[in-house]
């Protein structure tokens, strides 16, 4: 019965994973177009935050991208992303 509790542990961190980087980044995609959108037609104190809204967005989803870029590549030269510090660093594998 302990192994299932951890099989859920895991079946949980799958699912969260897959929602925030299957679901999220196309959601976070979608909210910058809309954002940039809405940003640039007409004029307007409610109209002059979307355009920096959706670059916001934009730049979350390309560096998402670039840090799975980063790992996989990583991952082929025997190395491995090291998230102790406050940015992720390319380190050897232990």
């Amino acid at each position: 019965m302990h192994n299932f509790g951890f099989a859920l542990e895991g079946a949980w961190q799958v699912l969260l994973a897959g929602l925030v980087l299957g679901a999220g980044l196309p959601a976070l995609f979608a909210l910058g177009i809309r954002a940039t959108a809405f940003g640039g037609g007409g004029s307007g104190s409610t109209a002059a935050w979307g355009r920096p809204v959706g670059y916001l967005c934009f730049a979350i989803v390309v560096l998402a991208v670039l840090l799975g870029i980063t790992f996989i590549v990583a991952s082929g030269f025997g190395k491995t992303l090291d998230f102790s510090h406050i940015y992720p660093t390319v380190v050897d594998k232990h």
